[in-house]
């Protein structure tokens, strides 16, 4: 199975921005240990990040992955692009989010993308990345 692992707007930044609500693992570390995680489990990962919402519609729209994990960050929130993109996308898909956003500021508890996905994930920390990703796993099975 090959997975793509989507990040958003500002995911870039983690480790240095807003440790308190998303702690001190960078991007690169969280990516190593899904690589990690994903390679001992016999599968394939394709890691991407993106400020641009264009750039994520291509990805999901593109061919060859099985499934999705999109922590689609702030676009979670506003964009109908990626909504309708995740809705035309036939395999698993898995929105993702390192902190509640239903504990947090009001305009984040609507999100544009859960209605347009199989599962979400939300309020583990970084570790959310590897539930979900061992969740993809198993639906392969």
């Amino acid at each position: 199975m090959r997975i793509l692992l989507i990040n958003g707007p500002n995911l870039n930044k983690l480790g240095t921005r807003e440790p308190e609500i998303y702690g001190h693992d960078t991007l690169a570390d969280i990516e190593a240990r899904c690589q990690a995680l994903v390679d001992e489990l016999g599968h394939e990962l394709d890691c991407r990040q993106s400020n641009h919402e264009g750039d994520i519609v291509d990805w999901i729209q593109g061919d060859g992955v099985d499934a999705i994990v999109i922590n689609a960050g702030a676009y979670t929130h506003t964009s109908v692009a990626i909504h309708d993109a995740l809705k035309s996308y036939a395999g698993y898909k898995v929105e993702l989010h390192i902190s509640n956003p239903h504990a947090r500021e009001e305009f984040r508890h609507t999100s544009y993308l859960s209605s347009a996905v199989d599962a979400v994930l939300a309020g583990f920390g970084v570790v959310g990345y590897e539930i979900a990703l061992r969740q993809v796993c198993q639906q392969a099975k």
